[in-house]
């Protein structure tokens, strides 16, 4: 599926009384992939939440391609949005790796097709039938990314999607996500893994106490096409 483009247009948010994002404007052409940087509390996971409709902003807009996400409830937006949760527990719910990752496609009304492509790409084949919870924490956290590679989405939104993986996990992840990108899907990552985004982001912006505070090429600048 080709990227859409993805925009925040003067967009704020509080919890508590407190604004984690202030007014924020950024824009992500289709196709690109961006990392987003700076410390825990800086509003990087806010802001994501908002493209899936999971946090709605108290100010300002969000577009996926011509959607206002204000419009869709978030199982909507999984049609074009596929969001990987920093804590993979938060996702797995079936009794099989298979059926975990099988479960957005066929949501999306897209049957099985691709499912054991994507166990296969991520070295997953061999745990198909097991529990998800039988599987060490990384492992896990591989079958929320096979199940959201899975749903073959136009935007990529992952965050922190390499924590807790060695080398060989991380390869494989950064091998997928480079494939999607060159094929055109847009790709978010929020990551404190500098490693990882020098090998999948061609731009970086960071943020700080909810504001965006520097925008560059990534680390390297050694995204797809590169």
């Amino acid at each position: 599926m080709s990227g859409l483009e993805v925009r925040w247009d003067g967009v704020s948010h509080r919890y508590d009384g407190e604004d984690v994002v202030r007014d924020v404007t950024l824009h992500i052409a289709p196709g690109e992939s961006v990392a987003l940087l700076g410390p825990n509390g800086a509003g990087k996971t806010t802001l994501t939440r908002m493209l899936m409709g999971l946090v709605r902003p108290r100010a300002g807009a969000v577009h996926v391609g011509d959607w206002d996400v204000a419009t869709r409830r978030p199982d909507q937006m999984a049609a074009r949005v596929g969001y990987a949760f920093q804590h993979a527990d938060q996702q797995l719910f079936a009794r099989t790796v298979r059926g975990d990752v099988g479960f957005g496609p066929r949501r999306l009304g897209r049957g099985d097709a691709g499912v054991d492509d994507v166990l296969a790409e991520l070295g997953l084949e061999g745990a198909a039938e097991r529990h998800p919870y039988d599987l060490p924490a990384p492992v896990r956290k591989l079958v929320t990314l096979a199940g959201v590679f899975a749903m073959q989405p136009a935007v990529l939104m992952l965050d922190e999607p390499t924590a807790g993986f060695d080398r060989g996990l991380r390869a494989r992840v950064v091998e997928a996500v480079r494939r999607r990108n060159a094929g055109g899907v847009t790709v978010i990552v929020v990551s404190h893994d500098l490693e990882f985004v020098a090998t999948v982001a061609r731009r970086e912006v960071t943020l700080e106490r909810g504001r965006v505070v520097k925008q560059g090429s990534g680390v390297g600048d050694q995204g797809p096409g590169s």
